[in-house]
């Protein structure tokens, strides 16, 4: 079993956890309150903010094979799912520009920028969100109401560009990491943060 495949095996349980949240359950529905997507919404900009950052400094330390992967999902990040957000921003009245990180989306962040000091853990701990959402949105697709104004949230990450995105992750993980145990224990504690996301504020 490869590094990657370990990680899903720790993963699957855990993002079973995400799918019964009733966050997640609500987005699923297309009936959550409002002002909870509202405040999601505007903790997880500021979170993808900081996500473009982590990418930028593993790409300072990326092997040549590996850069372009990174510097890809830089842009992704910042000209696709941000502009999401964006997008949906005025539908749900959030103010992305004046909103200040609530406790959940700064310790996972902090975690992220500071994880990704090293390469191999930086990889590790930021693959829960790359995977994780991946796999929500699959599963999320697979029964979502087609009338619903969460869609386009959900087809951003039931998308199989997404999806090939996180398998090019889940390649770096295996070429870079030595030591599965540890990139264990930064990917659970990356999904550990995933979970406590969707407890907005």
């Amino acid at each position: 079993m490869s590094v990657s495949e370990e990680l899903h095996a720790i993963g699957r349980p855990l993002v079973d956890v995400q799918l019964a949240h009733p966050t997640v359950a609500g987005i699923a529905r297309g009936d959550l309150p409002e002002p909870v997507f509202r405040s999601w919404l505007e903790q997880d900009y500021l979170f993808l903010l900081d996500y473009v950052r982590v990418f930028s400094r593993l790409a300072w330390q990326a092997p040549d094979d590996h850069l372009g992967v990174l510097v890809d999902l830089a842009h992704a990040t910042l000209h696709e799912e941000l502009d999401l957000h964006r997008s949906l921003s005025a539908g749900f009245g959030a103010d992305l520009g004046g909103v200040r990180k609530g406790p959940a989306c700064a310790a996972y962040t902090a975690f992220l920028l500071e994880s990704a000091a090293d390469y191999a853990d930086g990889l590790a701990a930021l693959y829960p969100c790359m995977w994780g959402y991946s796999t929500l949105g699959k599963a999320l697709a697979a029964d979502a109401p087609a009338e619903s104004r969460y869609r386009p949230w959900i087809d951003t990450y039931a998308d199989p560009g997404f999806a090939e995105l996180a398998g090019r992750v889940a390649t770096m993980i295996d070429e870079a990491v030595t030591d599965p145990a540890r990139a264990a224990r930064f990917f659970t504690e990356g999904m550990r943060h995933e979970i406590a996301f969707w407890d907005v504020p």
